[in-house]
Parts: structure tokens; sequence; C-alpha cells
């Protein structure tokens, strides 16, 4: 089941130019959603250790970080505590945060009250803090499209307890852009993924994937009614199956203990964390397990936000048929209970409903019942049409690789753009009608979804990675310089500047078939490429993605991955600058030469512009590990005697033109002359996803 709390937004509320040699300022990303980072390994077991830090990259000057710790009090199990820190870059001049409803406030250090819930940064120390408490238990339907009226879906119980992270909504006000991250810990027993927390002893469980970690966090009070082992193989399984995009690196799932009095059988919530009740089986019709990691797989994740009406019944419908198809092709249960599953939609009150039409269903599971159904058919229209060459999955990865909501256009036409319009218009009757489908025979089910299918392997190529039309550098995981091949190596790059990476498709498969490259950046599909090739053929593209803010990104094509560590220009400091001859003649070159240094613990980077007063007159790419100084060179020209001012980073120097008497120095803007900077104010409101099984 799913819904979300706010989503994210910016809002810019003042803007204003700059004086030259500031950049540009533009609309901040949404803060990196957490993840961990614990050790990974194919299977281990860390009892009552918290996963460890999320998603943070601190000692950053271009990244506003907040850690937010939380504290279970299991004396008081109303509530539990919540601590957040405020680590505040140079380039942020002012920020406002608003608490959830049910906050309560109760100390506070450099923050000041401005309404009931709202605080604001009182500039007397760049590490402010809040410390409050937020209710433990939640009922109802807050979580899902399907509400429970009675059962839970948060609870502390006292010796254990499983809570929503709380969110925050930020309002900055910046000089330059600045990165959002987050840190969340659970101080003492339990664990968290960043989106959910668990109170109390708990064994974590993980299995590495191709690039990722899935975690299985297993408290001390629930029994598990399939083993660790196997529910990390089935989830691993679903993921490398699922080839939908949205591959997250970090997965927590948390087995709940069956004594609460929970309402659903699980919840997707946030990013990538979710929880499943511990007795849930895998030889279920529909697995508990899978269903709420196929919710982790979807970008569309909240009926609510991210579809309109007539499409909100696709996010459940999803979700069930997968699980269901799933567990039959792993072998964890027969086709008659996959039939059984499908076919419950032939019946009412589920076959009444039309599914873009809620008003008209007569039970609130419609989008389940009949929705996997619809879904499961359509699903096997599209592999007749192609001969098995496209299946649905193709187009839930079109849809995920969407940045707008999903429509009911947007999902009709890729179904028509991918089976033609015999497919289209079995969806239109059975979406927009009462008619529903019979569920298929197990001959049609062979025939349909047994057919031999191209396979491609996607990877990373030998081409030089650039940055802004230019060849760039690139460290291996060891640090030393590599090339853009090497899996699991690092990669600096300056924010707002398009990064192009060399990709290569082969089919390894035994027919032709129609590929899909895509290029994902924290699981997000951000270009792609679509083509076919014969079995054994390979082909070569570039694709391309642009980092709006600093941060640090996981970028990803196959099963290979880079870290992308995005940087403002302040992460580089400019050191020295010289020219090559204290006088030239007219229209003879003379070279500046700069000194540049990576100002922080990390890698830094950017373009560094030469300045005189004409403007921009060469710019040149930097990249630098940690530590590291190079120097940049431009050679100028100036056509008239004279002195003329040259400007990198906020250094200057004068070039003095011609053997005559000394003329006025030509200034850059900018210097000389006070530089006024008017900041730009942007809302940041963090969102939370929330899915209920």
């Amino acid at each position: 089941m799913a819904a979300r709390a706010p989503t994210v937004a910016f809002v810019v509320l003042l803007v204003c130019s700059l004086p030259a040699g500031v950049g540009a300022l533009e609309p901040a990303q949404p803060a990196t959603p957490a993840g961990t980072t614990a050790p990974t390994g194919e299977l281990v077991a860390s009892p009552s250790e918290p996963l460890g830090s999320v998603g943070a990259s601190t000692g950053s000057r271009d990244v506003f970080d907040r850690t937010t710790v939380l504290r279970h009090r299991p004396a008081d199990t109303d509530v539990f505590e919540t601590e957040t820190t405020f680590h505040v870059p140079d380039a942020v001049t002012q920020f406002e945060i608003e608490l959830q409803q049910g906050a309560s406030v109760e100390s506070v250090t450099g923050l000041e009250r401005t309404s009931e819930r709202t605080y604001e940064w009182t500039g007397a120390t760049d590490e402010p803090t809040i410390r409050y408490t937020m209710p433990a238990d939640r009922r109802g339907g807050s979580y899902g499209t399907r509400t429970s009226e009675t059962g839970y879906t948060f609870v502390d119980t006292g010796d254990w307890g499983i809570v929503p992270v709380p969110s925050l909504n930020v309002s900055l006000r910046r000089t330059d852009p600045v990165g959002i991250e987050e840190t969340v810990t659970v101080d003492g027993p339990g664990a968290t993924g960043g989106d959910i927390a668990v109170f109390g002893p708990v064994t974590t469980h993980e299995r590495a994937t191709d690039g990722g970690t899935i975690r299985l966090v297993v408290p001390e009070a629930a029994r598990l009614e399939e083993s660790p082992d196997a529910i990390l193989t089935a989830l691993a399984d679903a993921r490398d199956r699922l080839a939908v995009g949205m591959r997250r690196d970090e997965v927590v799932v948390i087995a709940a203990p069956t004594e609460a009095d929970w309402g659903p059988r699980g919840i997707q919530y946030g990013r990538a964390d979710a929880w499943v009740v511990a007795d849930a089986e895998l030889d279920e019709p529909n697995p508990a397990w899978l269903h709420e990691y196929v919710h982790v797989r979807q970008r569309f994740s909240s009926a609510a936000t991210d579809t309109t009406p007539k499409t909100a019944w696709l996010v459940e419908a999803q979700a069930d048929y997968y699980a269901g198809l799933l567990a039959f092709e792993r072998g964890d249960t027969d086709f008659g209970d996959f039939s059984d599953l499908l076919e419950r939609g032939e019946r009412s009150p589920y076959a009444d409903g039309v599914l873009v039409d809620r008003s008209t269903w007569n039970d609130d599971r419609t989008h389940y019942v009949k929705g996997a159904l619809v879904y499961g058919e359509l699903d096997r229209r599209l592999r007749l049409a192609t001969d098995g060459d496209r299946t649905l999955a193709d187009v839930f990865r079109s849809l995920n690789a969407q940045e707008d909501r999903i429509t009911e256009a947007d999902f009709l036409r890729t179904l028509e753009e991918y089976g033609g319009v015999d497919v289209r218009v079995a969806a239109e009757r059975y979406t927009r009608t009462e008619a529903t489908p019979e569920m298929w025979s197990r001959s049609q089910q062979s025939a349909a979804f047994e057919q031999p299918v191209a396979a491609f392997e996607y990877g990373v190529g030998s081409e030089p990675l650039e940055v802004a039309g230019q060849e760039w550098p690139h460290w291996n995981a060891s640090g030393t310089a590599g090339t853009a091949g090497e899996s699991g190596g690092v990669i600096a790059v300056p924010a707002g500047e398009p990064v192009s990476l060399p990709v290569t498709v082969e089919n390894v498969g035994s027919r032709n078939g129609t590929y899909d490259a895509t290029l994902q950046v924290d699981g997000r599909p951000v270009d792609a490429r679509q083509g076919r090739l014969a079995a054994g053929e390979e082909a070569q593209h570039r694709l391309s993605w642009t980092p709006a803010e600093p941060g640090e990104y996981a970028v990803r094509v196959g099963s290979e991955r880079l870290t992308a560590v995005v940087r403002s220009a302040a992460s580089v400091t400019v050191t020295d600058l010289h020219v090559s001859a204290e006088r030239v003649e007219p229209g003879e070159p003379v070279t500046a030469t700069a000194t540049v240094e990576a100002a922080g613990e990390r890698p830094a980077t950017a373009v560094i512009a030469f300045r005189t007063a004409e403007g921009v007159v060469a710019e040149r790419p930097v990249a630098l590990r940690a530590g590291d100084s190079t120097t940049i060179e431009a050679e100028l020209r100036f056509d008239d005697p004279g002195r003329y001012q040259i400007a990198v980073g906020d250094r200057t120097t004068t070039a003095r033109v011609g053997s005559g008497p000394t003329a006025a120095l030509e200034t850059v803007s900018g210097f000389g002359i006070p530089a006024t900077l008017v900041a730009v104010a942007m809302l940041l409101i963090v969102a939370i996803r929330a899915r209920q099984y």
C-alpha cells in the first residue's frame, strides 16, 4: 500500500544577479535520501549494532548536512526522541526549519522559535541543534491507499519499537550552490536505513548484490518463519529479475515482531526502507517480502503524488503482480498458486470496479486484485505481440524514467509504442470499463512467458570520460589514475556541467532483440538509448547527466558503478596567480598561471575562469584529489598598450603591455570596488514516502 508525506519542492523566493566570477545560482536538488554504510558481505550477522551513518559527506564547504540521532524511551512508549544537528557551510546565510505535526521541542541551541513549529537559525553557531520528541504509535490509513482502521503501521512496545524517521521542512538562503545531505543513526541498540528505525536489540543480516547491499534487520523479539538466507536470496533474485531501473544501492527490510496488532502485513516507507511481518512466508501466492521490494523499485512510489487518479491503480497492481510472478518463476509457488492469485480479479466485488475511477470500486482492494489481473493480461499480450522482445517491465522502466506525474496518456502511449495498437486497445477496455479478462491457462502461460529472449550486458566503455566536452580524470578504487571503464572508481565533477560516460552494449543471448542502455544516478534513470542488436553484436553510446548540486552520487550502468563527487567552485582554492613576463608588446602572448588546491577533505573540482575587464576570456577545468594542488595556464593577448588586471578566483595580477608611459589600470569587475552578493532563498520540503501492503 502506498502514500507519502509532503513532497519535495523548491521555491525561488528572490532572484538576483551576481558580480563577475560568482557562479549562477540554481535550485538545489533534494537531499540524498538515506542509505547505510555498514560493511558489505555475502551474509553477515551483527547483533545489536546500528547500521551506521546514512548518506552523509561531512567536512565539506558546499554541503548543508544534518545529523539526526534517534533515541528510544522504553519508560515512555508514547514518544521517541529526535536530536538533529545542522552543519552549516559558509554559503548558507540563513535557514529556517519546520517540524512535523506532533513534534514537542525539548531544547534548542543556535535556533529561535518563530511560530508554533518553525525555528530560525540565529547565526551564533555553525552547528545549531534541536531536540524534540515524536509520537511513536501510528494507526490507520496514513501510509496507503487501503486504510487499516484499527491496526498499527508503526508502534513502540517498550521492549522494541519500529518508527518512522521524522522529516523536516528546510528553507535556505545561500550565496553559492550547496548540496543537502542527511545522516541518521540510532543511539543505543537498534538500526535504521534512514527512513524507518528499529529500537531494541537486533541482528542484521546482509547480502552483497551487483554493486549494492540488501540488509535484513531482525529484532530480538521477532521469530522469522523463513531463514534470513532464504529471504535475502529471494530479494536478491528479485533485484536481478526486475530490469526496471531504480536499483537502490542500499535496501533495508525489517522483520516486524508479530506480537503487535499490525494493520497491514508490510509497509515500504521512504526511499528504500520497509518492514514485513516476521511470519510472512516465501511460498505465499504474493509474498509480502517481494511485494514491498517491488515498491522499492517504483519511482512513482505514491499513488497520491506520483500518479494521477486514472493511473493510481498501477502502484499496487504492479506490486501484487510481480510479487506473484517472481515467486512462481523462482519455483517457490506453482502455476496453480499464481493462477489463483490473479483469478480473484474475475469475481465480484473486484470485477465490478473500473480501475481508472476509484468511485466505482466496491472494495478498497480492487487495485490489488483486479489491477493485478489486468496488469498480467497486458503483460501477456505485449509479450505475444512482440514475440517476447518486449514485456510490461519495459513499460515499467520507461515510466520510472519520467520526472513528472504518471498520467493515463503516458501509460497508454508507452504501451502502444512497445506493443502496438491492439495492446493499447486492450488496456483501454480493461481499465476504462467493467470488462475483466479471464485468467489464462498453463499452455498460454508457456506460449507467452517462456519464449527465448535476447540477453544484454551493459558496461562503462573504455573511451574517455568527458565533462563539459573535455576529457576528465578518473580515479580507480585504490585512488590512482584510471580509465572510465574501471568500475568502482571515483570521479570529481563540477556542479552544473554535463557529464558524458561511454557505454557499451553487447547482445550475449541467442536471438535478436531490443536493448535499453540506461544511465542511473542514485537509482534514478537520467539518460537512456534504445536500439536493436543481433546475437553477438555490440553497440557503443555516450550517456549524459548534469548534476545540479554538490554531493556524492552513485552512477551506474548495468552492474558497473562509479562514485561521482560533485563539488561547487568553493571546493577549489586559488593560492597564487602570476604572469610569465613583466611586460609584453601589444599583440604578444602573455601566459597567466594560477596555482589551485583542493579545499577540505574531499576531491575537488571546478571550471576555473580567467577574467579581465572584458569578462571571462578563458576557462580551464580542474579535478583534484583531496590534498592535491596543480597549476593551470591561459595564454592571453592585449592589442593596445596599457595595464590590464587579470583575475582568477580571488587572486589578481597585472599584465603590462607596451613600453610607453604607464596607462590607467583596466580592472576586473568585482575587484577594486566592493562586490555586493545577494542570496537566493529556496524552500526544501523533504519527502517521505510510504508503502503499505
